[in-house]
């Protein structure tokens, strides 16, 4: 089996009595986008730094890449790039003297750095205002500077720590569209840490839900929603004529249904799985008159609130902390 590019262990960080990161194990794989969501002071940052080799952990081990993160951190940090929340650049350089000032840190030769800051610009879509000063770029724009400087040194992997914050719509959907052919393209394995739940979902592979220094639950949207919400999957929302008690209790047998309850004039069907072509034969069959179906799958929104309502996984569908 392959190993995976990011492995924790039972990692904890305390600052005195107070403990940031508690009994932390997560495996990320090569290649894939996992969101670490969880409200500010959840302990992401903390857990960030501890893999960068920035900060000590009281216990337990992280390796990135095959590396031990507290015994190896330089050798960590050349094949990591870390996008933090604040970026700072020189502000009186231009955007391609900011990365050519970057790729001579970290060594590259001069002909070849040139080369790749005007690929990096390119694909980060800031080709025309290179020759710019940092202190005119935008907050996106700086975000896609940030990045293209991340991407110099080809990492395996790249951390980005709240990176849509601060941006306006247009902007969050081209960044988060590069992360996501980055990591197609380039084969990139990408950490996201945020806490705004629909852009997570719209782009990672898996996410992790971490709150007051624990990681609750990490997997795909639809086994975590399987998992927290038992048997009910999904819903489908239904518009048929006529609807009497007798259609109900048919419904309520068919397989797959858990339950059946009419709002507002619709019918709310929760099913295990998605039921929609059975469910349109037999309501025709029936002589009823289908004017609207809809399916209606939890989102990450949802999940994330019932967490905090003190909802419970089901325990066979949904690993916790699972190394």
């Amino acid at each position: 089996m392959k190993q995976p590019i990011i492995s924790i262990k039972d990692l904890t960080k305390m600052y005195d009595e107070h403990v940031a990161v508690n009994q932390l194990s997560l495996s990320i794989q090569e290649g894939e986008i996992f969101g670490l969501l969880g409200p500010n002071g959840a302990g992401k940052s903390t857990t960030i730094l501890m893999m960068l080799g920035l900060t000590e952990p009281t216990s337990g081990t992280v390796r990135v890449c095959g590396l031990d993160s507290v015994r190896q951190p330089i050798a960590v940090k050349r094949r990591v790039g870390y996008l933090p929340d604040d970026i700072g650049f020189y502000e009186d350089m231009t955007g391609y003297d900011n990365l050519m000032y970057t790729a001579r840190l970290n060594r590259i030769p001069e002909l070849e750095a040139r080369q790749r800051v005007d690929v990096m610009l390119q694909r980060v879509g800031l080709s025309e205002a290179a020759m710019k000063k940092a202190s005119t770029y935008s907050r996106g724009m700086r975000q896609r500077l940030g990045l293209a400087e991340v991407l110099l040194k080809k990492p395996e992997v790249i951390i980005l720590d709240e990176p849509t914050l601060g941006l306006d719509p247009e902007g969050v959907r081209e960044l988060l569209l590069l992360i996501k052919a980055l990591s197609r393209d380039e084969g990139i394995t990408v950490l996201l840490s945020s806490h705004h739940l629909h852009q997570v979902q719209q782009i990672c592979d898996r996410v992790g839900i971490f709150v007051k220094g624990e990681l609750l639950v990490e997997g795909d949207v639809p086994s975590l929603a399987k998992g927290l919400y038992l048997e009910e999957a999904l819903t489908l929302e239904v518009g048929v004529k006529p609807i009497d008690n007798e259609l109900i209790e048919k419904l309520r047998s068919l397989p797959g249904v858990v339950r059946v309850d009419e709002q507002d004039g619709l019918l709310q069907i929760g099913c295990k799985e998605d039921i929609s072509s059975e469910l349109s034969r037999i309501l025709i069959e029936s002589g009823c008159s289908l004017f609207h179906l809809q399916m209606k799958q939890y989102g990450l929104d949802e999940i994330y609130h019932r967490y905090f309502e003190g909802g419970e996984p089901n325990a066979g569908e949904i690993k916790r902390n699972t190394p």
